[in-house]
């Protein structure tokens, strides 16, 4: 018989041993690292004005001899910078496209580029492919590599220790505050904007002349941000001087135009360095189709070869310089440059102003210029050194051929050299490898003459080094030829902001009187009153069965309120609608303010300001009434639209106003036409727009109350016999509804 094989038994294990990580350890070692390493090896810009992709990317370009050679193609470019630099070809491309010279968002750019590389102010327009581009460096970027290969800033190993990359470069201008940044890292960000070189080279010279300089010659020497594109900056002195002190604040640029007579039509030629063209057309056609912008006929955008222009076709007659106001106040043609000087200093963040981001270049290129010293420094005393050792062979050169040739072996050459002349084995090396036909007296004799240059060279060196004044004075020697080599006039022009017009909606609209119709079924007309028209309602066109609720006298530039049956209040101006005649059916107001679905309005006045002491009152259909305060519907800003006006318990049936001074007679008529007349004052008043009321009008079972007015002037008969001075109250029934009352004035007839 076969044996039954066992069962494999298995054994279960204890469950692993659950470690509860507290947060703050999960934080520390998790996420902190993270939080660093965005900080300092990417969002945040450094003392030298470059992020570590822009570093690494240049100084890629340089080593790749791009500064004198012909352009190679981007792709090859971005394929070398990822030796020291592994995050992508595309991430790398997109930096470089940012330094180009098209591209222009710089006003002194570092990349030479051919081909299509898009423009900072279009965001539709982008780079081609890398495969189609080509770059090189500009002759600009000699000054921020002046010295790197003469130890002027540490060198560090790259990611896998194949190569070395420079930690800093060491820019002989204060690059950071010419060079536009913005950053976002973890819980901070940083927003350079640009300034113009020269002026800074100024401000920087004055500063290494005098360290302790007052904002305000700081301020006379740097005017202010010089953005690439150019504009209007709107000079307002105390925004600047937070700027200047604390690195912080905002700068208002607007655009720049010319207006063309003969074609009627407004040029925009120079536009906000913080906006595109897309967001200002966008915003453009949104206020052309909700008719807000009624003084424009056509846009298009004309950019071409020449360089940047949006062009705006005008209606006849109207003011190009009034427009371009209200487009200043309505679109981004006018933007804020949000200023946030964050930058890092030995790799910690700093937000810092103009003088003190300047006083941390010039320590910084201090520091710079006295390694590049020194390394000139120790090469000329090598030289020297070696110079020494040839002019003791110039007193005996036979000597010197004799030692070599009696010398049996190669290795003893040198130290018998030594021994001859005294020297050392460096110089000795030098000696022994001089050619022989350089042995001559005129050879020795020219290289004699230069060690008198040679030690006067490094004299001088060594007085710079011995001396920071001196070598702040070299460093403005620097900062004065590169004004003069590299300097530009402003492209951002200034502008006081006093000066400037603000835009005044009310000014920019023409005034005029109109008669306000509102109708049951939610239709709206603007008539405009001329000496030529007679007003009549009867004159109105109107739908089928519908028939005018209300009319008012008021003026173009009025601002309207309506009440509608859903509890919400829609805010307009009287100028949104345009002037209608008799023999129109008006604007159908659900539509042209974007109404709820069924939702109509009730009650239409001309609002111009909430008052203390006035009060809407609200009468409902279930007997009851409310008064609130107008001040209960301010609010903030210009919103459109409130919810919640009124309460939603019972359907409205009237809607005044009325004052503590001047309280109204309301008349309410229930549907068993019984009514009662008060003063409004009885209702009592309530601070919270969604309260119910309090019973005014006492009503039978199955009865409501189906109107409530206030001008009732000679529809109704004998209306002081209605009086209620107590409430709440039962209603009359109306005398022309009485017909006792009737049969008795029949018989007196």
């Amino acid at each position: 018989m076969a044996k039954k094989k066992k069962a494999h038994v298995i054994e279960e294990l204890p469950p692993a041993p659950v470690r509860y990580q507290p947060i703050t350890e999960t934080i520390e070692t998790n996420y902190m690292p993270y939080v660093m390493t965005v900080i300092v090896s990417r969002a945040i810009p450094e003392i030298d004005g470059f992020k570590p992709s822009h570093r690494k990317l240049l100084y890629t370009m340089y080593k790749m001899g791009l500064m004198n050679g012909p352009r190679v193609k981007s792709a090859t470019i971005a394929g070398r910078t990822m030796a020291i630099h592994p995050h992508g070809d595309a991430g790398i491309y997109e930096t470089m496209v940012r330094l180009t010279r098209d591209y222009e968002a710089l006003l002194h750019p570092f990349v030479d580029s051919k081909g299509a590389f898009g423009k900072q102010y279009s965001s539709n327009m982008k780079a081609s492919a890398p495969r189609y581009t080509e770059a090189r460096l500009e002759s600009f970027c000699a000054e921020i590599f002046k010295g790197i290969d003469k130890n002027a800033v540490d060198m560090v190993d790259n990611y896998d220790g194949t190569t070395v990359e420079p930690v800093l470069l060491p820019t002989t201008f204060p690059n950071v505050l010419v060079t536009p940044n913005k950053g976002i890292a973890v819980g901070m960000a940083s927003d350079i904007c640009p300034f113009n070189l020269a002026e800074i080279c100024d401000g920087t010279i004055a500063m290494l002349k005098k360290p302790n300089i007052s904002t305000e010659r700081l301020m006379e020497l740097i005017k202010g941000p010089d953005f690439p594109g150019g504009g209007l900056m709107l000079y307002d002195e105390a925004q600047m001087r937070q700027v200047f002190e604390s690195g912080n604040g905002s700068v208002r640029v607007r655009a720049r135009y010319r207006y063309d007579k003969d074609a009627n039509c407004i040029d925009i030629l120079q536009i906000p360095y913080s906006t595109t063209i897309e967001q200002i057309i966008d915003k453009i056609a949104d206020l052309v189709k909700s008719g807000s912008l009624k003084e424009i006929t056509d846009f298009r955008d004309e950019i071409d070869l020449s360089g940047f222009k949006l062009t705006l076709d005008l209606r006849r007659g109207v003011d190009p310089d009034k427009l371009m106001t209200k487009l200043f106040k309505v679109t981004t043609l006018e933007d804020s440059f949000k200023c946030n000087f964050n930058i890092l200093i030995d790799s910690a963040p700093r937000q810092m102003g103009i003088a003190e981001i300047l006083r941390e270049w010039i320590f910084f290129r201090m520091g710079c210029v006295r390694r590049e010293l020194t390394f000139d420094l120790n090469k000329k005393r090598d030289k020297l050194h070696l110079l020494e050792a040839l002019a003791k062979v110039l007193l005996d050169i036979d000597l010197a051929i004799k030692i070599i040739r009696k010398t049996e072996k190669e290795e003893e050459v040198i130290p018998a050299l030594m021994a001859g002349f005294d020297i050392d084995e460096v110089q000795a090396n030098y000696i022994a490898e001089i050619k022989l036909r350089a042995l001559n007296r005129e050879y020795i004799l020219n290289r004699i003459a230069e060690m008198e240059n040679l030690r006067r060279e490094i004299a001088e060196l060594e007085a710079i080094l011995g001396d920071d004044l001196k070598i702040k004075a070299y460093i403005a020697n620097q900062l004065t030829e590169i004004k003069k080599k590299y300097g530009k006039p402003r492209m951002t022009q200034i502008m006081d902001a006093g000066e400037v017009k603000v835009y005044d909606p009310e000014e920019a609209v023409e005034n005029f009187p109109v008669k306000l119709l509102l109708t049951r079924d939610g239709y709206f007309k603007k008539i405009a009153v001329t000496p030529r028209v007679v007003f009549s309602v009867e004159d109105q066109k109107l739908k089928d069965g519908d028939a005018v609720t209300t009319v008012l006298d008021g003026e173009n530039r009025d601002e309207l309120v309506f009440f509608t049956d859903k509890c919400q209040v829609y805010r307009a101006s009287v100028n949104d609608f345009d002037c209608l005649k008799a023999a129109t059916m008006g604007d159908y107001l659900n539509t042209k303010l974007k109404m709820d679905e069924g939702e109509k309005p009730v009650y239409m006045e001309i609002r111009k300001d909430y008052p203390e002491g006035e009060n809407y009152v609200f009468v409902f259909a279930n007997g009851k009434a409310v008064r609130v305060p107008v001040t209960a519907y301010v609010t903030k800003g210009t919103r459109r639209k409130l919810t919640g006006a009124y309460s939603e318990t019972s359907p409205v049936v009237g809607i005044f106003t009325d004052t503590e001074k001047k309280p109204i007679d309301i008349l309410m008529i229930s549907s068993q036409d019984r009514a009662i007349l008060v003063k409004s004052t009885l209702i009592p008043l309530k601070s919270t727009r969604t309260s119910g009321g309090v019973q005014i009008m006492t009503l039978k079972k199955g009865a409501t109350l189906s109107k409530a007015v206030s001008d009732f002037g000679d529809n109704y008969q004998n209306v002081k016999s209605y009086r209620k001075l107590k409430i709440p109250a039962s209603g009359s029934l109306l005398e022309e509804k009485n017909v006792g009352i009737q049969q008795i004035k029949i018989d007196t007839d």
